[in-house]
């Protein structure tokens, strides 16, 4: 085996470059997480502003019933993804998936789906929670979420594959919304309100 010599210097050179490419990144990714908190806050707020607060009794079944709509509608992006990667299996080598033939675009979009699948979870979990206590007349919040969300899953679905690096503001949108209703829920749970 020939070994090839590197002079300590060029190994020096290439580790910054190295470090200033990740920092870069590092930067594209805080710069499109934050620029997706911000619109994913602002634009439930304006949401919950503009549509109306729900017409139903304030009855848990009502609520229920209210939030798991919200839900179904947060599901199409989860859905149309599980259609898209089916369809460009059925229509290429990766019909049989052991035979590990998938394309790039491929590739994005099950992992896509698959972390679509895990923000849906903690959505129609914490959504379903968040109907139970939130004061009536600001129930329409859910529907504010549900539209963001979707909105947010397309964003992230496009990101991923214009560049993975631009996924950060679509992720960072659904995970905060995810996170701020379980925050907003663990206060009420413990302040006992």
């Amino acid at each position: 085996m020939k070994r090839i010599f590197v002079p300590q210097s060029r190994r020096v050179v290439v580790c910054i470059e190295k470090a200033h490419h990740r920092k870069t990144e590092q930067k594209i990714v805080a710069a499109g997480a934050a620029s997706g908190v911000v619109t994913m806050a602002v634009s439930v707020w304006i949401l919950a502003k503009i549509l109306p607060t729900p017409v139903i009794e304030d009855a848990l079944a009502e609520r229920l019933a209210y939030v798991l709509r919200a839900n179904v509608v947060a599901l199409v992006p989860f859905f149309i993804m599980l259609i898209t990667v089916g369809n460009s299996r059925f229509l290429s080598e990766a019909i049989d998936p052991t035979r590990r033939a998938e394309s790039r675009s491929m590739e994005i979009d099950g992992r896509v789906a698959d972390n679509t699948l895990q923000q849906n979870f903690v959505f129609a979990v914490a959504s379903l929670a968040l109907g139970t206590v939130i004061p009536l007349h600001y129930l329409q919040v859910v529907w504010a979420c549900a539209v963001v969300f979707v909105f947010a899953r397309v964003v992230f679905w496009l990101g991923y594959r214009l560049n993975p690096l631009y996924r950060a503001p679509g992720m960072a949108a659904t995970a905060y919304m995810n996170l701020g209703m379980i925050l907003y829920l663990l206060f009420h749970i413990f302040a006992g309100t």
